[in-house]
């Protein structure tokens, strides 16, 4: 599967960025999506994710702040991402995910990413 993000960019604490994330092919519409993000010298880390039906899950700390989508028709994922933070700045990334309980896996290879700098 081959994913491509989009949509990253410099942005000024307390400004907004929307990511996207296209698939090719109609993997989407049958699959939970997850965005990660790496920051340098740090782990990826798992962000949000949305199932197939629509249901969400985000990690506590982008909660109330990011806001994932997906439009099937488009093969695309969207997280929105509002009150941006220093500490958002990093490499974001899409995936199909799996869950087994409470645990994501990614499932394909990984995409270029997409730059997300918040800076003044």
């Amino acid at each position: 599967v081959q994913l491509v993000e989009s949509g990253g960019g410099l942005v000024q604490p307390g400004g907004s960025l929307r990511l996207s994330c296209a698939a090719f092919g109609s993997i989407f519409s049958t699959n939970a999506v997850g965005w990660y993000r790496q920051a340098p010298g740090k782990q990826r880390e798992l962000v949000a994710t949305i199932r197939s039906g629509g249901t969400t899950y985000y990690v506590d700390s982008v909660k109330g702040r990011f806001t994932i989508s997906r439009d099937n028709a488009k093969n695309t994922v969207y997280l929105q991402m509002n009150s941006l933070k220093p500490e958002d700045t990093a490499v974001y990334y899409c995936n199909v995910v799996k869950s087994w309980g409470s645990v994501w896996t990614a499932l394909s290879s990984w995409g270029q990413g997409t730059q997300v700098t918040v800076s003044s």
